[in-house]
């Protein structure tokens, strides 16, 4: 017996026979029932039941190097149905993973330990995404496999060529992101893309079908996937179905029958196996009826041998054979492919983006920042080749395609996807592409549609994942669609998320400046708030600053003496602040204006600088055509604001801000009623 890390584990003679396939997946099952017995909480239903599906799939067809964990070609592996994500801990352990050793597993759920409730994005421990919320996780995958499928057509199957598996769930296949997903994923062909389907007819309700009736294969099928059958408590039929998997161009669904709890005799197929509570009682029990002589937190040491031989030693070849391809590159391609791998920008990415600012100075155009915004991106994709887009079916109003080819079926070149209107999907697959690693994945949608895009917002937020999605239709000023699609509350709901960078430019400089910041920001998501009408050139002076990037500064500086009053606006509302500043200053009133594109790297600014900006003993009056939430940190609770206390209506953009009192004359009532 041994509870030594996988890598201190002596190695006998290849040529002795492995255990039975039962003894590995028991391993896993028996680490599972300790943890989450000692943890007095967690799932033990998936761990035991898909005990032989992980055994299959990682010591007999994943490929990985366990001393490596971020090799660039290695297989992907997502636990979708992520509440059991002590399977996937074990797997790691018995795979020889150093950064989960068996201290870690003792500490499941424990602060401070690696391994979660939820497998939370660690790729340098073997963890490939944050998978929380059902349905995040499958359509990770999907993004996963396009990310593979773009960076094989690159750079070529000699570098990139490795398969995306994903153990999903009844519960993941009913969340409404995987029929986009799946339909999505069979139309593009995605081969290298395999689902494990828990397929137990069971879910923490009950059985499935108190809610189902459908053909789940027939779905699958209806979407041109593969659909193969297997026991999945029998290890040889399970890897057959691998090997069917592979040899087919379509995406591929396995459906492992199993039985939930497996091994656990008190919970055994019931509902109550799902998150049932442990005991030291079922784990007695359960090792009687599985002859499993181990103390807990122990791997018998020809089992832990197997794990390493079937996981990593079976893949040592793979790995040098794909070292040497890497090393006799041309130096020129292997430092791209590198950089990429790395997540890297380019080297002088942003000298392009500086002179374009420059030249949008001058040329002061009156332009929608959605526009503009589209515009840009379409000078980055020659600078950064790794810049991928799409839109779901919007195309038209976001105009973030213009010359970028399709990525299809068949065309694997493409940078722009057409994710048709499955905005969830889009969310979740950019998620899986940044994870992945090698794209940079773009999104382009209307504001008031982020809420379909929020779960994989929030997880985008929690993985730290540079991901950019560029929102146009920003508020009221869209007019005519009414108020189901003009957004007053959004601004609000993205700037509480941590981790999220939110810009909302006032004119065309600020939206140039705004990629620069967006690409910057390598350390969480970025949401690009653009508008749909035209806005008016405000910055006439060109300057070799950036200067949205500290979020806040003063446009306009206050004439005639020190400022007694400070107007605070973003994006289009800017403008309203300027015209209630002239007429301000022809009362005599001096007044600055400042431009706001992102409280969150004003909030980052020396306290020093934030009270030159906006020094507290002027009146402050704010103007954004949104909800007053979260004003009150930079105005004061008896600050002024005008904006928005309620929904939209239906009607011309001009005649809606006058209708709601987002004017010059509004402003200038509420600095005067505050002197």
């Amino acid at each position: 017996m041994s509870d030594l890390p996988m890598s201190d584990l002596p190695m006998p003679d290849p040529a002795t026979s492995d255990p039975a396939p039962r003894r590995m997946a028991d391993a896993i099952r028996f680490l599972a029932l300790d943890a989450i017995a000692r943890a007095g909480d967690g799932h033990p239903g998936a761990p035991l039941g898909c005990a032989e599906v992980a055994t299959a799939l990682f010591t007999r067809h994943f490929v990985c190097n366990p001393d490596d964990p971020e090799w660039p070609d290695r297989d992907r592996f997502v636990l979708s149905n992520g509440h059991g994500s002590m399977l996937l801990y074990a797997v790691l352990h018995l795979s020889g993973y150093a950064g989960i050793p068996i201290d870690a597993i003792r500490r499941f759920r424990e602060l401070g330990s690696p391994c979660h409730g939820h497998p939370e994005f660690a790729p340098h421990h073997g963890i490939e995404a944050t998978t929380g919320p059902l349905g995040q996780g499958i359509a990770n995958a999907v993004g996963m496999a396009v990310a593979e499928a773009k960076l094989a057509a690159e750079f070529g199957p000699g570098l990139v060529d490795h398969r995306t598996y994903a153990l999903v769930g009844d519960g993941c296949l009913m969340e409404g992101i995987a029929h986009e997903v799946i339909s999505l994923a069979g139309h593009l062909r995605l081969g290298k893309l395999t689902f494990l389907w828990d397929d137990n007819l069971i879910t923490d309700d009950g059985g499935t079908d108190l809610s189902i009736s459908e053909d789940v294969r027939a779905r699958f099928r209806a979407a041109d996937w593969q659909v193969i059958d297997c026991d999945g408590h029998d290890v040889a039929a399970v890897s057959a179905a691998l090997l069917l998997a592979k040899a087919d161009p379509r995406p591929s669904l396995i459906a492992c029958r199993t039985t939930i709890g497996r091994g656990l005799p008190r919970l055994e197929g019931q509902r109550g196996a799902h998150g049932g509570r442990v005991f030291d009682s079922d784990c007695a029990e359960a090792r009687a009826a599985a002859g499993w002589e181990a103390p807990a937190f122990t791997v018998p040491q020809e089992v832990a041998a197997a794990w390493r031989r079937g996981a990593a030693e079976r893949n040592r070849a793979a790995y040098a054979a794909w070292q040497a391809r890497r090393a006799a590159l041309p130096e020129g391609v292997r430092a791209e492919f590198d950089r990429r791998a790395d997540g890297r920008l380019p080297d002088g990415w942003r000298d392009g983006l500086r002179a374009l600012a420059r030249r949008t100075v001058e040329a002061a155009p009156e332009r929608p920042s959605i526009e503009v915004a589209a515009d840009t991106l379409a000078a980055l994709t020659g600078t950064i080749p790794d810049l991928f887009s799409g839109a779901p079916d919007l195309e038209g109003p976001t105009r973030h395609k213009q010359a970028l080819a399709a990525f299809t079926a068949e065309n694997r070149a493409g940078r722009y996807l057409h994710y048709g209107v499955r905005e969830h999907a889009m969310g979740a697959m950019m998620n899986g592409m940044a994870t992945h690693r090698g794209l940079v994945p773009v999104g382009a949608t209307y504001l008031v549609f982020s809420d379909y895009l929020r779960p994989a917002l929030r997880m985008a937020a929690l993985m730290e994942l540079p991901v950019v999605t560029v929102y146009s239709h920003d508020s009221i000023g869209i007019g005519r669609n009414g108020p189901t699609h003009q957004p007053v509350e959004f601004l609000a709901s993205l700037r509480a998320m941590p981790n999220m960078l939110v810009l909302r430019p006032a004119d065309a400089v600020e939206t140039v400046e705004a990629w620069e910041l967006a690409l910057a920001h390598r350390h969480g998501p970025t949401s690009l708030i653009c508008a749909r009408q035209p806005l008016p050139p405000l910055r006439r002076e060109p300057s070799d600053e950036n200067l949205s990037a500290r979020g806040a500064y003063v446009l306009a500086e206050a004439a005639g003496g020190p400022a007694r009053a400070t107007l605070i606006g973003t994006g289009s509302e800017v403008a309203v602040a300027l015209a209630a500043r002239e007429r301000l200053q022809q009362e005599g009133i001096p007044t600055r204006v400042v431009s706001m594109p992102s409280w969150e790297l004003f909030a980052a600014q020396p306290e020093a600088y934030r009270a030159a900006v906006i020094p507290p003993d002027t009146v402050r009056v704010a103007v954004e055509a949104a909800v007053r939430l979260g004003w009150d940190r930079w105005i004061g609770e008896g600050g002024g604001f005008v904006g928005m206390a309620g929904f939209g209506a239906s009607g011309p953009a001009d005649e809606l801000f006058r209708h709601f009192g987002i004017t010059p004359e509004a402003v200038v009532r509420e600095v005067t009623a505050r002197l």
